[in-house]
């Protein structure tokens, strides 16, 4: 019995390594995903960031067209990696509209030059307050706003070419 108690401590030193190799080659899902997916958007209304693109409201997701809502700022790396995909959208007809996170008018109006204006609308949230009402936790996330206001699908992170049927498939499915 004494012997196998010498041995207990190696045991458990064992055990927790292999929890902690583990832990490295299958790390936990950390996305996280919004409450508000089935639920109707929340009422708001954001000023313009630009001068002559008009702000966004929620009142516009409530015209009969399914649509896309874009949560991206200027300052954000995979918001320029997604803007090819998100202009590739609108030239096929998907109308886009976004909203501007703690961001400034010359630094979105240089983001848009360089990286092409996919947007319909741009609403200014200084604060993340609707970011935050909506569920999302970081930039660029999109969702898709079915032509009653309710939200159908998050996409989480940057568009990439391979998201681009499931985006439209779920348009297509908000109709």
């Amino acid at each position: 019995m004494k012997r196998m108690l010498l041995w207990l401590p190696f045991a458990g030193f064992v055990l927790l390594f292999v929890v902690v190799v583990s832990g490295l080659f299958a790390p936990a899902d950390r996305t996280v995903k919004s409450a508000m997916v089935g639920k109707s958007l929340p009422s708001f209304a954001l000023p313009a960031i630009l001068p002559g693109k008009p702000g966004l409201a929620s009142a516009a997701f409530q015209q009969g067209k399914p649509r896309l809502l874009n949560v991206f700022a200027s300052w954000c790396i995979p918001c320029v990696a997604e803007a090819p995909q998100l202009m590739r959208l609108k030239s096929m007809g998907v109308p886009i509209d976004a909203i501007a996170i703690r961001d400034t008018g010359p630094a979105i109006q240089g983001f848009l030059r360089r990286n092409g204006d996919p947007y319909a609308s741009i609403g200014d949230d200084k604060i993340s307050a609707v970011q935050l009402s909506l569920g999302s936790s970081g930039v660029p996330e999109t969702f898709v706003i079915d032509g009653h206001g309710k939200i159908v699908k998050q996409h989480i992170g940057d568009i990439r070419e391979e998201n681009i049927p499931e985006i439209l498939e779920a348009l297509q499915g908000a109709q």
